[in-house]
Order: structure tokens, then sequence, then C-alpha cells
């Protein structure tokens, strides 16, 4: 997802440091070109050898290095820099920046980059906290700076409180949220729902389904990478919590139903990738049901059509997609709910396809319009995702 993208990672004396390159590891995965550039103190951590064996490219440390080709290395570095993240950033290194002093290769190198920069503190929760720390970190976002808010929880000084760089994963979304993407949808309200829903039969079991929301995640995450303001509505996933955008949990369809329509109104585009049930339980027991030896009968009534409402009141220039999930007739059971309820494109997948369904990391689609249809190939659920995306973008465009 980076390929053809330079990140500029700079790495500043801290205990941190060994995260930092397991974050490189994570961006050449990503086919990004990584140039590390080192404090002197971060060498007494991790050596510029561990990052040159993972990134095929020498880490930098003193600004008067004799060994390089004739150039002005800092500006050379900092002119091919699509982004710049600084993990982790120590008060020090913090407080140079903010201030422009430009005294080694990484402040020098920095100070020349035009590209969006990033920071990811992490010190000791008192020097976190310090008010001029505060200050430092208010004055770089003023200057455009992106803050990475430190974890909080135990530190190597012993302290319990935030100053944890966060996990090299977070940070590599940090880098693919600013480059993997071209902001298409930058000025677009994306409303996403995602997950099962659970309706209670008794304070101890429920009825579900065996969605796991990884399809819809991937679109919210899509989305948000293609710079729209998304809100995703949640029910009951065992997912990481997406950064960049905001997340919304429900549990049951009705709250699904709830937190959909107090936020449909101001959406420019809805997706409805949520595997809400179509029923529910017409009475919750008020205990625990217990085992007899005789048969046990459940009655189970409608829940609210949220797609359905959605379609009903659409209002003009709003963009519908539901998803439909099939064991048989996918098209053609497809097209009759696209038709009923009125979508402008369904994203239909069958669960007996290999590949596709709940669970898995991969996905199936057939993109249905009521002009045509087209079936997209196996792809990981993150590029389904963005295919979605530049059909709907697409469609939006020819409708206006």
């Amino acid at each position: 997802m980076l390929k053809g993208k330079t990140v500029v990672l700079g790495v500043s004396g801290g205990i941190a440091c060994y995260k930092a390159a397991a974050l490189a590891s994570a961006l050449r995965k990503q086919h990004a070109d990584v140039q590390v550039i080192m404090t002197e103190n971060a060498t007494q951590f991790v050596t510029p050898l561990t990052f040159e064996q993972i990134t095929g490219n020498r880490a930098l440390v003193d600004t008067f290095d004799r060994n390089f080709p004739h150039s002005v290395e800092h500006v050379a570095v900092a002119d091919r820099a699509d982004f710049v993240l600084i993990a982790p950033a120590t008060a020090n290194v913090l407080a140079k920046l903010s201030h422009g002093i430009a005294d080694d290769m990484l402040t020098t190198t920095v100070l020349a980059c035009d590209c969006p920069k990033a920071a990811a503190p992490a010190m000791n929760t008192k020097m976190y906290l310090n008010p001029v720390t505060q200050d430092n970190l208010a004055a770089l976002r003023r200057y455009g700076w992106e803050i990475v808010e430190p974890a909080s929880g135990r530190l190597a000084c012993g302290a319990v409180g935030p100053g944890r760089l966060p996990e090299p994963e977070e940070l590599l979304e940090v880098c693919l949220h600013a480059l993997a993407h071209g902001k298409d949808m930058a000025g677009l309200k994306v409303l996403v729902t995602a997950g099962p829903t659970r309706e209670a039969l008794d304070p101890v079991r429920y009825l579900t389904n065996r969605s796991s929301g990884k399809m819809g995640y991937a679109v919210a995450r899509a989305a948000s990478r293609r710079g729209a303001e998304v809100t995703l509505i949640s029910g009951p996933v065992d997912l990481p919590r997406p950064a960049y955008l905001d997340v919304v949990d429900v549990t049951t369809a009705q709250g699904m139903y709830d937190a959909v329509m107090a936020r449909a109104e101001s959406a420019d585009i809805i997706i409805k990738a949520a595997a809400v049930a179509d029923y529910r339980p017409a009475q919750v027991a008020e205990n625990k049901i217990k085992k007899s030896d005789g048969e046990l009968s459940i009655p189970l009534e409608r829940t609210k059509d949220i797609l359905g409402v959605l379609g009903a009141r659409k209002r003009p220039g709003q963009f519908l997609c539901g998803f439909s999930m099939e064991t048989e007739h996918l098209i053609e059971n497809s097209r009759a709910k696209l038709e009923r309820k009125h979508l402008d494109l369904i994203a239909a997948n069958n669960t007996k396809a290999a590949g596709a369904g709940f669970g898995v990391d991969t996905n199936i689609l057939t993109l249905i319009a009521p002009d045509g249809e087209r079936e997209l190939p196996l792809m990981s659920k993150q590029e389904a995702a963005d295919a979605l995306l530049d059909e709907i973008l697409l469609r939006r465009k020819s409708n206006e």
C-alpha cells in the first residue's frame, strides 16, 4: 500500500526504540522506502546496523559524515520524503522541533521537510505532563504536526500513566492514513455499519450470527484513509478500535436502528455492512431459562428494517449502499433487495464460496446497481473495500 512512498522515520533516544525497529519492518512489508535518522542517544539503545538490515538503507546519524556522495544529505533526504514520523519522540527532540532548533542530522533534516509530519511522544509520565512539554506539543500542532497520543500503563522507569509509545501496528496506521491513498473523499461524510447484533433470550443467552465485522471495518478504514469524515456504528466484535474515525458501539438491532437514524440525515454516503438480526425473541426471560426434558419453543418477532427505512427516507444526493450475503441465487436475491429497498448499489457475496463470507480476511464481492453488475475477483477485504468505494465515487460522479 506504500509502494513508491518514502517515509522518514526519526528515532530519538529512549527505551521504546525497539518498537521503532518493528515499525520499520512493518513499513517495508508495505513496500515503503524507509529512511531512518537516529539521534546519537538513540544509538545507545538500538544500533544503526539493525535499521540498515531492516530497511536496506543506511541509517543516518552524523550530519558531517564524509562517506556520502557529494550532496547536502539532510536536504536531499528532505526532498525525497513523503511523510515524517518521529517515533519515539523524546521531550528533548520535541522541544527542538517546536522551536526550530537544528543541531543534529534528525532536526536539520526535519526542518527542511515540507511534507506531512507526525510525532509520537514517549517518556516518563511527569515529563510528558510537564507544562513545558505540553506547550511544545501545542506549538507543533499549530505548525501542522500530527501528535500521536501516547498509551498509558506501566513505564520502564516504573511510573504508571501516559508516556508509552503506541504499538508498531498503531504507528503503521498513522503512516497508512497519511499515504495509502489519495484524499478523493475529502469533505464527504460517510456512515458505515459493521458486525453482528445480539438479541437477548435471557440474562445469559442471546441470538446472533457469525459476522466478524471485518468487511465493515475495512470499508470504514478505507474511507477514512481517503479523507472522509467517517462514523462507524459497530455491533459487538473482536477487532481493534480503528483510529481516525468516530466509533459508536451498539449491541441490539434496535440499538443499531436508533444509532443509524440519529446520524443518517447528515451522511453523504451510507454503507450498511452490518449483519443485523431480522428477528428477536418476542419476550426476554427475566431469569435464566432452565433446562427441561421437553422441547423448547421460542417465539420470535421482526426487528426494524433499517435499510428499508433508509431507502424510503433517502434524501436527494445521498448514496445508499447495502450488503447482501446469500447461500443461493446470489444475483436474483440481491437484485430484488436492491429494488425493494431503493438502494443505489448492493455488494453481494456467497458464504459458500471459498475465501468469502464470515471471519476470513478475503472476500469475493459482486457489485450490483440498477443498470448492471460487476463481479470482483478474490481479494483482501481491505482491497475489496477500496474497490467498493471506487465504484461508489464513480456512480456519485455520474449522477451529478
